[in-house]
């Protein structure tokens, strides 16, 4: 596992995207409590990261014969997103296929939102090439739509869709200056390092336990779900020679193979609820 142990609000996140809505959104506080000691967080920890969660709109509280919590609507097309860029962004964009390009401008008066959007454009996966203009791959002109749209930064921000790069720096050169690669390099050795082991020990096994499953599978998911948001899934010409993720993807994608249907056969157990289907994705 990883060395730094992940937040209980961001177990929770995992907990409710990747098992919780396939289980109808609602769970209760003393079946979340039960399935958080299995991750090393106790009962108070629980209680405080829902708290959080609850202040900053993603759960809402709901008695359905004891208390519990359950999504927010608006959470639904927060979580869709994460699917799309979690499970379905492992490959590297093409060049022919051109960036996306947002260019913003905000008031002085304003800088709260300057602010902001730097931050979410950087989390989205977007390069800084120069003040107030961030690009990145043209497929993540809808993540950046909805985000905007959805955040109500939109009436700040210019985007444009560009075929190629014209001059005058060598694409790859300045494509270096846009992103911290060896930032996301890290985490991507990070990420291999602490999981490559427990791949290894669990090829071949016949059977994987349920609660060994869920113990390893949601800090791994916890760990990993950050990363193709860092990465923006460049092309393969523009990144550093020895690009370290596509192993961590490998790993990633050998892991949840392994563990995401017996983790959530746990989380069944112990919630006596049933899957009805998606959202589990299978990466691709």
């Amino acid at each position: 596992m990883s060395e730094s142990a992940p937040r209980p609000s961001s177990l929770i996140h995992t907990v409710y995207g990747e098992f919780v809505r396939r289980l109808g959104g609602w769970i209760s506080i003393a079946d979340l409590i039960a399935l958080m000691a299995e991750l090393d967080v106790d009962g108070p920890a629980v209680r405080s990261a829902i708290s959080r969660l609850k202040k900053a709109g993603t759960l809402l509280q709901e008695r359905r014969g004891g208390t519990g919590y359950r999504l927010a609507p608006a959470m639904g097309p927060v979580f869709e997103e994460g699917d799309r860029r979690i499970f379905h962004s492992l490959e590297p964009a093409e060049l022919a296929d051109g960036w996306v390009v947002a260019v913003f401008s905000v008031p002085e008066s304003e800088r709260a939102h300057r602010h902001r959007l730097r931050s979410r454009l950087s989390w989205l996966g977007f390069g800084n090439a120069a003040p107030g203009v961030w690009l990145a791959p043209a497929r993540l002109l809808p993540d950046a739509r909805r985000l905007l749209e959805r955040l109500g930064l939109s009436a700040y921000v210019h985007l444009f869709l560009s075929a190629e790069y014209a001059g005058f720096a060598e694409l790859r050169t300045a494509v270096a200056d846009w992103w911290d690669f060896p930032a996301i390099e890290a985490q991507y050795a990070a990420f291999d390092d602490a999981w490559r082991p427990v791949a290894a020990d669990l090829r071949g096994q016949p059977r994987i336990d349920p609660v060994e499953a869920f113990r390893d599978y949601v800090p791994m998911l916890t760990q990993w779900r950050r990363l193709p948001y860092l990465d923006p899934g460049l092309p393969e010409p523009l990144l550093p020679a020895d690009w370290n993720a596509v192993a961590a993807r490998a790993v990633f994608t050998e892991l949840h193979a392994l563990l995401a249907e017996p983790g959530l056969r746990y989380v069944e157990k112990v919630t006596g609820l049933s899957a009805g289907g998606p959202p589990h994705q299978e990466p691709r």
